[in-house]
């Protein structure tokens, strides 16, 4: 039995329908999760660049290594980087999984993810976050769109293509769910449905769950190191598979509307 005089409040921080999350001991206020697989051309300056993005604010960077074959591990494991914690899969698992490997060890209550190429600046960081707390609840997660794409013109074709589809028929308002900048409530995600490339359909899963999702156009830097691990035919393939996935999933939900504990 709960003694309403008790019942735990919210800290002054955290948005009140995350009430009931408890606080890491000592935690940052913002967890950066990046995954990388064979980046090791450009890990250290990535790690470097998010520091310098969020200098003044109390942060982590985690690194989940996707089994790399290369020397990313090495890279990271040898820089002196105080706020840098480096995770590694004994086996490739892809990067839906790797970003969910990172968010659960993340100690901020805000997490921001960014894909592990450098294509995605860390720069625009501080605008996520700044919105993200603007508020008002239910919002919980805050998607770059790149403006510019510095691709290939058919990978270009291909991603307006999915994302005009996937837009349709989820009815997520999303332009560009394949950007990997993103700032969210870690508490919200964990309450997402996980499943292989959700990180594509996270808007449409984050307003499943009764969450606000916004947009903010972000920059899109040319790959300088390594090459994509993507390929436009095994993108749709999968994309088609996915979105009926989704697809259902939306249809099987149920909102609870307000849920609120009562004092006894």
């Amino acid at each position: 039995m709960t003694d309403g005089a008790n019942a735990q409040e919210p800290r002054p921080d955290t948005p009140a329908f995350f009430a009931w999350r408890d606080p890491a001991p000592n935690a940052p206020a913002v967890s950066v999760v990046a995954p990388m697989f064979n980046e090791s051309g450009g890990a250290a300056e990535l790690v470097g660049e998010i520091a310098a993005a969020l200098d003044g604010v109390e942060h982590e960077i985690v690194i989940v290594d996707d089994a790399s074959t290369d020397d990313t591990a090495a890279t990271l494991a040898n820089m002196s980087a105080p706020v840098l914690r480096v995770l590694r899969h004994g086996t490739n698992a892809g990067q839906s999984r790797a970003l969910r490997t990172g968010v659960l060890a993340a100690r901020g209550d805000i997490v921001v993810t960014l894909d592990g190429d450098g294509q995605n600046n860390p720069a625009d960081i501080p605008a996520l976050l700044e919105k993200l707390r603007a508020g008002p609840a239910p919002l919980a997660m805050v998607a770059g769109e790149r403006a510019n794409r510095q691709d290939a013109a058919a990978k270009k074709w291909a991603s307006r293509l999915a994302n005009g589809v996937r837009k349709r028929l989820l009815r997520d308002g999303a332009d560009d769910t394949g950007c990997g900048l993103k700032a969210f409530y870690r508490e919200a995600f964990l309450r997402l449905p996980f499943f292989d490339h959700m990180h594509r359909y996270l808007p449409a899963l984050m307003r499943r769950e009764g969450y606000a999702v916004a947009f903010v156009p972000v920059a899109h830097r040319p790959r300088a190191h390594g090459r994509s691990k993507y390929t436009n035919i095994g993108r749709l393939l999968v994309a088609i598979r996915d979105l009926t996935g989704v697809l259902w999933l939306l249809g099987r939900s149920q909102s609870p509307g307000e849920i609120r504990e009562l004092d006894r």
